[in-house]
């Protein structure tokens, strides 16, 4: 039987990264929750807003791809901001086929309520920001290693 802190063994618990993955994105995305309660949106919501208030117009497909999620996880979440009245999605004119996802006026004003979410986040994790870019990076590594695609350049 191995010792807790036993690192020979390579099936301890604790010393597997996907353990540790898992964990830490479970607590923080829990730390969102209450944060992005007021302002009714979950988490993946959160991200998929973040989105838009960045790149808006974006077809369903580039939103996709941007926040590595299938289309049919991604179709439920658009679908239940366009019933909070904060995106529109519309049939792009170029391409038919092709869904354009925008925000609305209550969507484009939501984002100055979401300013305050980052500071809350970082305030609830009690960490340094050197600390927290530093994790950022790595774990951009670590999503660069795991689906086979170059890492950003680091600032």
């Amino acid at each position: 039987m191995s010792d807790l802190g036993d690192v020979a063994d390579p099936l301890a618990l604790e010393n597997q990264v996907c353990f540790a993955l898992a964990v830490a994105s479970r607590s923080v995305i829990g730390l969102y929750r209450p944060v992005l309660e007021p302002m009714g949106l979950t988490h993946p919501q959160y991200l998929v807003m973040l989105a838009l208030w960045q790149y808006a117009p974006l077809s369903v497909k580039d939103l996709s791809r941007m926040l590595q999620l299938e289309p049919a996880t991604l179709s439920p979440l658009l679908k239940r901001l366009e019933a909070a009245g904060l995106v529109e999605r519309r049939r792009a004119a170029a391409d038919e086929r092709s869904l354009a996802v925008s925000l609305t006026a209550a969507g484009r004003a939501l984002r100055a309520e979401a300013e305050r979410v980052p500071p809350a986040i970082v305030e609830r994790l009690g960490m340094d920001m050197s600390e927290l870019q530093s994790l950022h990076q790595a774990l951009t590594r670590v999503i660069a290693a795991a689906t086979g695609t170059p890492a950003p350049a680091e600032d």
